[in-house]
């Protein structure tokens, strides 16, 4: 199904994200992937995806990637978009690059999202179509979130919407990553398969987000992927015990499988001053952000 009148110049925000909680279990699907439980909310550090018509398919980014651009999500998630709906991939895709790579914040797969809703809008496609739903599956485990909203809960392999909650947009975010090549989520799941650990409870998150309870909710986050990341990148601990101790952080957590961690905080004023402590006296890469009202959203065209 087709929507009416495709667009000539489309720009969408691919926000961030951080898991407020993540459940990796010991048993795989039939594709090879862990069962993952994953609550995540979107954040309003963003990466800017501009998507423009094209005799062929061209990714570029900025600043520019140190790898070949058939490599990117974007590129395969446009080649996927293109043959679901037998359409020749000609776009030139372009990405502004604001999220950290290889942080635990999903920049790949919101990039990959936006992308795909991006040319949705150029070529014309209804983005609710269950292809689309399809290749954003394929691409990445994360990229059906940035489809779907801003806020939620998702099983399988962390790629099937299971509920959405009303956004808690505005609350204040901090995001600290320390210096070093970060985590590779390959490596920080070999690590856990070599010593699994248990489950933290779920209900009482979702239980937290259906009555829309932040103080709550930052009781109970928990990541038990963080001590197989931290045993490969010990300065995550430093970072989260750091955070831990700041006036105003109401909860410290690992998102996803790192390197970056975040802090909820009581108010954006004490999220900025965690930033200027990180930079000053750590060298630590740092962002005070909110959570968003939405996933990837067109903000142009």
């Amino acid at each position: 199904m087709r929507a009416s009148g495709p667009k000539r110049r489309v720009v969408v925000s691919a926000p961030a994200k951080v898991n407020l909680y993540l459940g990796i279990h010991t048993e795989r699907d039939e594709r090879g992937y862990h069962r993952v439980d994953s609550v995540m909310a979107a954040l309003s550090l963003a990466d800017t995806v501009t998507v423009e018509p094209a005799g062929t398919l061209e990714v570029v980014t900025v600043p520019a990637a140190d790898f070949p651009m058939e490599q990117n999500t974007a590129y395969r998630a446009a080649v996927a978009l293109a043959q679901a709906f037998g359409l020749e991939p000609r776009a030139r895709i372009a990405i502004e690059k604001r999220i950290p790579l290889r942080a635990g914040l999903g920049g790949p797969s919101a990039d990959a999202a936006a992308a795909i809703m991006g040319l949705c809008a150029l070529w014309g496609l209804d983005v609710h179509d269950e292809r689309v739903e399809a290749v954003a599956r394929a691409i990445g485990a994360d990229v059906p979130f940035f489809l779907h909203g801003a806020l939620a809960y998702l099983d399988g392999a962390g790629d099937c919407l299971r509920e959405r909650f009303e956004p808690l947009a505005g609350l204040p975010v901090v995001l600290v990553r320390p210096q070093g090549e970060g985590v590779s989520a390959g490596a920080a799941y070999a690590r856990f398969d070599e010593d699994p650990q248990p489950l933290p409870p779920l209900e009482p998150v979702l239980e937290a987000l259906r009555a829309h309870d932040a103080a709550a909710l930052a009781a109970r986050v928990a990541n038990n992927l963080a001590p197989a990341s931290c045993a490969l990148a010990p300065e995550i601990d430093e970072v989260l015990a750091w955070l831990r101790g700041r006036p105003g952080v109401r909860a410290a957590l690992m998102s996803g499988s790192g390197s970056c961690s975040f802090a909820l905080c009581a108010s954006l004023d004490d999220a900025r001053a965690i930033v200027q402590a990180a930079q000053a006296e750590r060298g630590w890469w740092a962002y005070a952000a909110t959570m968003e009202k939405s996933g990837a959203r067109v903000i142009e065209r």
